[in-house]
């Protein structure tokens, strides 16, 4: 009969690379975060020049991830490390826990009014509750691992999400990365952003509407002219009238020793999306891990830099988290995010 230390390790090796992945990602993001409190990303110049400042320290911690684990492209790791580094930062711009998808705890999208309901319980009530909601993996039409919003004509699965059913969608982010393959892989990406933008642009106008690209800075050395003309592209997918109101390129720069293996596709963005929350029924639950454990682990991550000089203005990370964020605050009322209005009126000088 095997030892617990040995059925563990035999549920381990069942966990699911995202799972195995969460479990560093929320610990990356809780260090930088410490009791929930997050520094304020708005900071002035001596000559009051007001911007937005990403945290890249965590940011290369949580692209660390999917190389650590040899997480392949269609696992979804990969570009999941950018959407929960774009919910962090959301929430460093005020924006409430369970406003931002995906949450930094599990389940990862839990519609804020149910987040209230449950608070709003009796102690033992709300503790059976919460018990059931964080033991499953997804309950069906209550939370989820993805959320698909409906676009003017079909569904799409959006990476990063602010909503409520009282205002709708009002900030929708997709996110795609591309370590490799470049020629054959970027006029598909460009592609298929430029349709979505178009099916949620023209059934939610007033969203923040953003797309991301992650790419390996490799790109710049093997194929220069495809780098040229997909920074060029991306910067007009975020000009156009009908299309995103903003787009932003994270450059990566890693060693060929932590290499991803380049599996196709996303396996999330296969098939016809669910209306509304996905089913959630391929994801597992990460199995709690010791915090020295997972400290080792992080410890261990591969050395990631993001290129900040070799990123175009008009694409940097800053400039693109700065717009997504006052969209949202001038289409909305001065008594809504009020938090997110007070971080941005009291910025640090740096």
């Amino acid at each position: 009969m095997p030892t617990a230390a040995q059925r563990g390790q035999q549920v381990a090796v069942k966990q699911s690379a995202k799972a195995k992945a969460w479990v560093l990602f929320d610990r990356i993001v809780a260090q930088a975060a410490p009791g929930g409190l997050h520094s304020n990303p708005w900071a002035k110049n001596s000559a009051g020049q007001l911007r937005f400042e990403p945290d890249y320290d965590t940011l290369v911690q949580l692209l660390g991830v999917p190389l650590y684990l040899k997480a392949e492209t269609q696992s979804g790791v990969p570009a999941l490390a950018l959407d929960v580094w774009l919910s962090y930062e959301l929430r460093r711009a005020g924006f409430e826990r369970d406003q931002v998808w995906p949450r930094p705890v599990h389940p990862r999208i839990l519609p804020a009014p149910v987040a209230a309901l449950i608070k709003s319980l009796p102690n033992g009530l709300r503790a059976n509750v919460e018990e059931r909601v964080n033991k499953q993996a997804a309950i069906s039409g209550v939370t989820s691992s993805s959320a698909s919003i409906l676009g003017k004509n079909y569904f799409k699965q959006v990476d990063v999400i602010i909503t409520d059913w009282a205002t709708g969608p009002e900030l929708l982010i997709s996110t795609k990365r591309m370590d490799s393959s470049y020629g054959k892989n970027a006029p598909n990406r460009i592609e298929e952003s430029y349709g979505d933008a178009k099916n949620l642009r023209l059934r939610h106008p007033l969203a923040a509407l953003g797309f991301v690209f992650g790419l390996r800075s490799d790109i710049l050395q093997k194929e220069p002219r495809t780098a040229d003309w997909l920074f060029d592209l991306l910067a007009k997918l975020g000009r156009e009238d009908d299309a995103y109101h903003s787009t932003c390129l994270v450059l990566m720069e890693y060693s060929d020793d932590a290499e991803i293996p380049d599996t196709g596709e996303d396996r999330d963005a296969q098939g016809i999306p669910e209306p509304g929350l996905a089913s959630g029924k391929e994801e597992d639950l990460p199995i709690p891990t010791l915090s020295l454990e997972v400290d080792r682990e992080v410890a261990q991550l591969p050395k990631v830099k993001i290129l900040e000089e070799k990123t175009p203005e008009d694409l940097s990370p800053g400039r693109f988290l700065a717009e997504m964020v006052m969209r949202v605050l001038n289409t909305t009322p001065v008594d809504v995010h009020e938090e997110a209005r007070r971080r941005r009126a009291s910025p640090e000088l740096r």
